[in-house]
C-alpha cells in the first residue's frame, strides 16, 4: 500500500504517482472499497435522504480509525458547493463525520473549510481534469493554525478533492492534514468513477 495515498501495491513505500506529484495530504485512507453494498449505502445517503446511514457508517468506520493511530485535533467534513447545498438539503458528509467526531471524541468543525468557488461534478473527469476543478476550490478558516486536521469525505476516485482541500487548510497554517474517505473507488475493480 502506498504511504500517501493508500492505493495498493506490491511494494511498501510511495507509488510512482505520488513521487510524482505528491498531494498535499499526510496520508488518505479509505475505510472500504467504493463496491456494494457500501456504494448503494452512500448513494441512499447522499441522493434519497436515508441521513440515518451517516449514524450507521460512522458507527462501523470508528474501529478503523482508532487503527490508524493518528493524533489529530478536529474533523473537518469537505464541504459542498451554495448551489448543491440548497439542493440536497443537507451535506452527507456531514452527517457521517458529526457520529465519528462525536465517537472520537475530537472536535468537529465544519466551518473551518468553506468552497470559494462553485465547481462542476466530478464524475467522469479524468484525473487532470478533476485536479484542474478542484484548483482553487477552497478556502479555510484562521482557527487551523497550528491544527492537526482530518479532512473527511465520502468516496475518493483520484485525491483532487482531498490534496485541493488540504492545500488549503495548510495554506492557513494547519500544522498536518490527514485524509480519510468511506470509501475508494479503485481502478482495477472497474470502479473509474464515481
Amino acid at each position: 500500500m502506498c504511504e500517501v495515498c493508500g492505493l495498493p501495491q506490491d511494494a511498501n513505500g510511495v507509488c510512482d504517482i505520488c513521487s510524482a506529484e505528491r498531494p498535499h495530504f499526510h496520508s488518505l485512507r479509505a475505510w472500504a472499497v467504493f463496491e456494494d453494498p457500501i456504494r448503494k449505502a452512500l448513494h441512499r445517503l447522499k441522493y434519497r435522504r436515508d441521513v440515518a446511514l451517516g449514524d450507521a457508517l460512522a458507527a462501523q468506520m470508528v474501529h478503523y480509525v482508532r487503527g490508524l493511530n493518528w493524533d489529530i485535533d478536529m474533523i473537518v467534513p469537505i464541504p459542498l458547493g451554495r448551489q448543491r447545498r440548497r439542493e440536497r438539503g443537507y451535506n452527507q458528509v456531514g452527517m457521517i463525520a458529526k457520529p465519528l467526531a462525536l465517537a472520537l471524541g475530537v472536535e468537529l468543525v465544519p466551518k473551518a473549510l468553506s468552497r470559494c468557488k462553485e465547481t462542476r461534478t466530478q464524475v467522469g473527469l479524468s484525473k487532470q481534469e478533476r485536479q484542474k476543478n478542484m484548483n482553487g476550490a477552497f478556502q479555510a478558516a484562521a482557527g487551523v493554525r497550528g491544527k492537526t486536521i482530518l479532512v473527511l469525505d465520502d468516496v475518493s476516485t483520484t485525491g483532487s478533492t482531498l490534496s485541493s482541500s488540504a492545500e488549503a487548510l495548510l495554506a492557513s497554517g494547519a500544522k498536518n492534514v490527514y485524509a480519510l474517505t468511506v470509501a475508494r473507488a479503485l481502478p482495477h475493480h472497474g470502479l473509474k468513477q464515481v
